[in-house]
């Protein structure tokens, strides 16, 4: 393999664009000395069966070699065609809330341990390990707490656990040919609303045509739109970790309109 082009570092990992003996382009991704890499490539892998990823060439504890993909521009075809995509990946299922895999949402380890339910799951392997990690005042702790006692009464009618993402923000979409395709994922069994919250948290173009369609496609049960803040707790905290109390009131403003449905 021959590199063509470095393309700068993100979460410590050095990312290059690569051309095999073949002649095919390459994205690689190196420098942890973890179970980073192989637990991405689970996922992809996983994710693969039922939509759009790019294919694993290679993985290892140091390094993440995957097919390049050709981006191009968003239209509203694409995203309406994504939407459909999407909810057939979510109907794809797991075999239970978490993964057989170790989890890692950028460098950060999560729990996949599966849980007989998802309100547990949720609380137990998201949003309270991050909130541990998170440095926040003890008011806010104690409000985040509450928010997870309420997740059973609010988190919307029980659903059997759906094929996600997991960490579904417009940065892991990639439009190429007349579609999505994901990357980055912290993919496991877990609840689809999850997946359109976290499009929702950092905007997506032609989010609405996204949404239309996957509605076609699957009916979200009534309330979801309600439900959007309880499940953007766990990326945000996730960003509070990483990025530091930039990130607090957007967590803050989730959390109080969690305890007020």
């Amino acid at each position: 393999m021959k590199w063509a082009e470095d393309l700068g570092s993100s979460h410590g990992w050095r990312r290059q664009r690569g051309v095999l003996d073949d002649g095919r382009q390459v994205f690689a991704k190196s420098g942890a000395v973890s179970e980073v890499f192989t637990s991405e490539a689970a996922g992809l892998r996983w994710l693969g069966e039922a939509i759009a990823v790019p294919e694993v060439i290679e993985a290892g504890p140091d390094r993440l070699v995957l097919a390049w993909v050709e981006e191009e521009r968003p239209s509203a075809a694409a995203a309406e065609r994504f939407g459909r995509e999407l909810a057939r990946l979510h109907r794809a299922g797991a075999a239970g809330f978490g993964a057989p895999w170790p989890g890692f949402i950028a460098e950060l380890p999560m729990d996949n341990s599966a849980c007989d339910d998802w309100p547990s799951f949720y609380g137990a392997r998201r949003v309270l390990p991050f909130l541990l990690q998170a440095r926040l005042p003890s008011s806010d702790v104690a409000a985040v707490e509450r928010a997870v006692e309420r997740f059973v009464e609010v988190g919307g009618p029980p659903e059997p656990p759906s094929r996600i993402h997991g960490d579904l923000w417009s940065g892991n979409v990639l439009w190429s040919g007349g579609s999505a395709v994901l990357i980055d994922p912290a993919a496991h069994g877990g609840h689809r609303e999850t997946d359109l919250a976290m499009l929702a948290l950092f905007g997506l173009p032609y989010l609405d045509r996204v949404l239309g369609a996957y509605g076609e496609e699957w009916p979200l049960a009534d309330g979801w739109r309600e439900r959007v803040p309880l499940h953007q707790l766990h990326p945000l905290l996730v960003h509070v970790v990483l990025f530091g109390g930039s990130y607090r009131d957007s967590l803050m403003d989730a959390v109080r309109r969690v305890l007020a449905l």
